[in-house]
């Protein structure tokens, strides 16, 4: 079978004139591409469950509500509503990026034997787009959790689609790697994990890349992600003056 790959440019200077769904049918729920400047309501409904789901894990300080609530350092963030409207999980976007030290992975390898492999693979990435995913959560009481996380899984593709660039970076603790590995993540093996936030967690580095995502992606999860992409493709001449990403086989 031949697996789409998701072709785009980048495109820094990105703005929605308003927001973008799709329709999750086996999870039930929709979900939202916007950005903090064109939907300020969802956005601060999408950092509430957000600190909520943090808080509940003991590990608020990461998220630092006070720092990112004015969205400036968010090029666009994701949020699942379920059939009763309610924000239920998402995550958030920075960049392109135009340094590693514009990485928040810098932050938590600082002073760790990996901090020179993470600032090396960041660096050696930019000239073909960065982007970093942040922020990613899923409500703890509602029904079929696990599909609302294979959906957060593959938003890193979505957004490097949107977003045009190649590349997807995120930092994610031992007990989620498998989920973000199935949807085409891979784990930078070669960068010791990092403590963090605190000695409960081994974190790890984590890269999506939109050409050959389909490699490594579970066959469902790779063809959800295309289906989605589509979905939103088809909406996304209408929402911003730069032509739409294609779509075209590997």
């Amino acid at each position: 079978m031949t697996v789409p790959r998701l072709d785009a440019t980048i495109s820094p200077d990105f703005q929605l004139a308003r927001n973008a769904s799709f329709w999750e049918p086996e999870a039930e729920c929709t979900v939202v591409m916007s950005q903090p400047s064109i939907d300020r309501g969802l956005w601060h409904e999408f950092l509430r469950g957000a600190e909520r789901s943090y808080r509940r894990h003991g590990v608020e300080r990461v998220l630092d509500v006070a720092a990112i609530r004015g969205g400036e350092d968010t090029s666009l963030f994701w949020a699942i509503l379920d059939t009763a409207g309610r924000v239920v999980g998402g995550l958030r976007a920075k960049g392109p990026l135009n340094f590693a030290d514009e990485s928040h992975a810098v932050i938590e390898w600082a002073g760790q034997p990996g901090i020179l492999r993470v600032r090396k693979m960041i660096t050696d990435r930019l000239p073909f787009g960065v982007i970093e995913m942040k922020s990613a959560w899923v409500a703890d009481d509602v029904d079929r959790k696990h599909l609302l996380t294979n959906i957060v899984a593959r938003l890193p593709l979505h957004s490097t689609a949107v977003l045009r660039t190649q590349f997807s970076v995120a930092t994610a603790a031992s007990h989620v790697t498998a989920r973000w590995v199935a949807s085409g993540g891979v784990v930078a093996s070669r960068i010791p994990a990092t403590a963090y936030p605190d000695d409960r967690y081994r974190t790890k580095v984590m890269w999506w890349d939109r050409h050959t995502y389909a490699n490594s992606a579970e066959p469902k999860q790779a063809s959800k992600t295309v289906v989605e992409i589509m979905a939103l493709h088809q909406q996304l001449d209408e929402l911003y003056e730069v032509a739409a990403p294609q779509v075209s086989p590997l």
